[in-house]
Order: C-alpha cells, then sequence, then structure tokens
C-alpha cells in the first residue's frame, strides 16, 4: 500500500503521524493548557495533511477548528460565537468544495462546534463522538493512516469516557 505512494502523499502520511503524536500527548497531559497547544500543534499538523492529500475542505476546516478551539473555550455558550464559527466553516467549505467527501469534515465541523460552544459533559461528547467519526470516514476515504488512526481512537476514547461518565452518573457521584 505505502509502496505505490507519490512523495507527496507520503510526506502526508508522516504528518498525520506527527498529529496522531500530538493528540496522544496533548490527552495524556493532566494540564489543559498543555493540551490546547498540543491540540493545535496536532491541527496544524493535520491541516498540512489534508493539504498534501489535496483536501481542501478538510484543509481549511481543520485550521478552523484552531481558531474554535480558543474561542470555545473563552466563549462558553454563547451563540453568537458559535453561530460565527459555523458560518466561516460555511463559507470555507463553498469555497472549497470538490465533491461527495467533503460531507464528512462538514459534519465533523458542525458536530465540534456545536459541541464545544453549547454542550457539556455527556451530551457533548457523544456530538464529539459523532464528528470524530465523521472524521474517521473521511480520512479513510482520502487514505489517510495516521488520520484515521487518530480519530478512531479519539472515537473509542469518547464511547468510553462516555461510560464511565454513565456509571458515575448512576451512582449518584455526578449530577443529574
Amino acid at each position: 500500500m505505502l509502496d505505490n505512494l507519490t512523495p507527496q502523499l507520503l510526506a502526508g502520511q508522516i504528518i498525520s503521524l506527527v498529529g496522531l503524536a500530538l493528540c496522544i500527548a496533548g490527552f495524556s497531559s493532566k494540564r489543559d493548557d498543555r493540551l490546547l497547544v498540543l491540540l493545535i500543534g496536532a491541527n496544524i499538523a493535520f491541516a498540512i495533511h489534508f493539504l498534501l492529500f489535496s483536501s481542501w475542505t478538510a484543509a481549511a476546516l481543520t485550521l478552523l477548528i484552531i481558531v474554535r478551539i480558543a474561542l470555545a473555550r473563552r466563549f462558553y455558550g454563547s451563540w453568537t460565537a458559535m453561530t460565527i464559527m459555523l458560518l466561516l466553516s460555511a463559507l470555507a467549505a463553498a469555497f472549497t468544495w470538490q465533491g461527495p467527501i467533503d460531507i464528512f469534515p462538514m459534519t465533523a465541523a458542525v458536530l465540534g462546534t456545536v459541541g464545544m460552544f453549547i454542550l457539556r459533559g455527556i451530551p457533548m461528547r457523544i456530538v464529539l463522538a459523532g464528528a470524530a467519526l465523521a472524521w474517521t470516514l473521511n480520512n479513510i476515504l482520502i487514505g489517510s493512516i495516521g488520520g484515521t488512526l487518530t480519530e478512531a481512537i479519539i472515537f473509542v476514547t469518547n464511547l468510553i469516557t462516555i461510560g464511565r461518565l454513565v456509571r458515575a452518573k448512576r451512582r449518584g457521584l455526578l449530577p443529574s
């Protein structure tokens, strides 16, 4: 499979693995500030990776994810900020749309934006799991190994965390 890759696609595969490593380092950190910095770095790597795969909509939306990370933390609950991010995502997709595959990054962008701006706890993680699933499908379709592994890990991690939260809620360890 890898022997048929052009140098450009091989570079994209390598950069996607760098993004995977940054995601793992970020999610394993106990410090929120370190997590956010590493997620920004990972998304820069994934934007470059999508450019190398000529997946323009995914690249543009991934760059907007960097902005979303900063805004969602600062403006949690802001319907205005969320709406602006959704409009920017729609505009970016309109200018870069190449075909049906682009529905997956757009779906992920919408779910991720809604989840991060207005949801918390189990509902947020369900929506973010949906976003990870959409990114996983996109990465499978474009042939990205590191991107597929990253999003599949995020998807499974979200499902495990949802299960842990449900159990904690049943035991009365979390508010209803």
